[in-house]
């Protein structure tokens, strides 16, 4: 399908992120961060993995169905949703990142936070990478990681979860949000993050309309020259319902379609809720040279 590697297509593409204590290699196929929301409210699993031993449960059978990563998150981010004071934030992930981190130490764990002492208490009980949706704007937050040697994700919000999809608007949204993406990278470059620590997320469903989403998926190529590794989160989101024209559907099915997009766009980190489903999905879509037409072999 493709007659150039990805490497030809995309020389600025970022092929490794270091951590604290061990650096990610990208190959062809995307890596995959599973979702773990241990949450009562979130947009699509709101409540299934609420309680400690089914988030711990669910976090180990994603880590078994090949998620390169678990991203392990207890406030929701979905539109309006109500803010989550830090004690309970805490109460709610810690436990469950000590008990991942003692159950499988070599798996890698990622802080889906905006609370510096959340991240702080995270990275103390196993946690590599601090996820942040509000693009790590806060000092304290950049100072946390910066002490710890920890990646980072930076994402791009429109507004914040109770305002962003109020009235989201952009004069051309790839080329804003890569502008701001920009930015951000240049600001904790400045402030002492290493580049090799720093991913970039364009932030799809954040302060955005169904329309910008699927430009930002179809753009998210154009970020490669930004230097970092893309981790992109589509998973189950809105725009999928909007595209097959019932929101009632069952987005896995989307979701597996989108990532394949985002797999030929050479997107390094895909964030998703059904690791086993997407993970089959990529491997056939590759050996069948969907990538860059080179064999790529499926385990």
């Amino acid at each position: 399908m493709f007659a150039q590697s990805l490497a030809d297509r995309f020389p600025k593409r970022a092929t490794s992120w270091r951590l604290i204590d061990r650096t990610l290699e990208f190959g062809k196929l995307p890596l995959l961060m599973g979702i773990v929301n241990i949450t009562p409210d979130s947009f699509s699993d709101g409540g299934q993995f609420f309680a400690r031993d089914e988030a711990v449960r669910q976090s180990l059978k994603l880590l078994d169905d090949g998620a390169d990563i678990l991203d392990i998150g207890g406030e929701s981010t979905r539109p309006y949703a109500t803010p989550v004071e830090e004690e309970e934030e805490l109460r709610r992930v810690i436990p469950v990142v000590e008990a991942v981190h003692k159950a499988r130490p070599d798996a890698i764990l990622s802080i889906d936070t905006s609370k510096d002492s959340v991240a702080k208490a995270a990275i103390e009980a196993g946690a590599q990478i601090i996820n942040d949706i509000s693009g790590f704007e806060q000092p304290a937050m950049i100072a946390v990681a910066k002490d710890a040697a920890a990646a980072v994700c930076a994402m791009h919000m429109q507004g914040t979860p109770q305002t962003m999809q109020d009235n989201p608007f952009y004069e051309d949204v790839a080329e804003d949000i890569y502008s701001w993406l920009l930015a951000r990278r240049d600001a904790l470059l400045t402030a002492g993050i290493d580049r090799d620590r720093i991913c970039l997320d364009p932030g799809i469903g954040f302060g955005k309309t169904h329309q910008h989403n699927l430009a930002l998926m179809a753009n998210c190529w154009r970020f490669h020259d930004l230097g970092c590794p893309l981790l992109v989160g589509h998973s189950r989101k809105g725009f999928i319902g909007k595209v097959l024209g019932d929101k009632e559907a069952d987005r896995k099915f989307g979701t597996i379609g989108a990532a394949m997009a985002l797999a030929a766009q050479g997107v390094q980190i895909l964030r998703v809720h059904d690791v086993l489903a997407v993970r089959q999905a990529l491997g056939l879509f590759a050996a069948c040279g969907g990538i860059d037409g080179s064999e790529v072999q499926i385990t």
